[in-house]
């Protein structure tokens, strides 16, 4: 170290803080004065409360550019909420229920199979899902007869194979859409 010591510069005793330079104050300001302008000028635009949905499947536009209050999203890390102003976020969904909350309304509730959720900067979201139903259009003995046949498929398939893929997903997409309508499958 004491071969170094020209080359860093010199270190203040403990407790000799020195308070910032008028210039380093000057060149500071400007750069903030600029930021809380920004944010301030965002949220006076968002003042309203709403945000904006786009809902998107392969074949179907479910919403677009709605204005809605809140939207509940099964993330793959975890569920969450967005409402206006949230900080951008990109979220991989996992199979569960979707919830979209209209002002003053019960909130309409979706089983997505995946897919993803982009929130942006302008309080817009975007959420594309390769499939969504309406939890109330959910058939029980549909889901606990297909839950079922993924079990055995699952259970006659090679170990590895595609088909033993396949049949995990059915399994997992199924017990997740059981447990949304309140079916406990196991």
């Amino acid at each position: 170290v004491a071969g170094l010591s020209p080359l860093l510069p010199p270190v203040p005793p403990l407790g000799s803080h020195q308070p910032p330079t008028m210039l380093a104050l000057r060149r500071t300001l400007p750069t903030v004065s600029r930021r809380v302008s920004r944010c301030m000028s965002s949220a006076a635009e968002a003042s309203d409360g709403s945000m904006t949905l786009n809902f998107n499947l392969p074949h179907e536009t479910i919403y677009s550019e709605a204005k809605v209050s809140q939207v509940i999203v099964p993330g793959a890390a975890g569920e969450y909420g967005i409402t206006a102003d949230h900080v951008p976020i990109v979220a991989q969904l996992k199979p569960g229920v979707l919830q979209i909350m209209h002002e003053g309304a019960e909130a309409e509730k979706y089983f997505v199979a995946g897919g993803f959720s982009l929130t942006h900067e302008n309080s817009v979201t975007d959420i594309s899902c390769p499939e969504a139903v309406k939890l109330d259009d959910i058939d029980s003995a549909a889901v606990t007869s297909n839950y079922e046949a993924a079990k055995s498929a699952f259970s006659s398939a090679e170990a590895g194979s595609v088909a033993a893929a396949e049949a995990q997903i059915d399994i997992e997409v199924n017990r997740a859409m059981g447990a949304a309508i309140g079916l406990s499958l196991n």
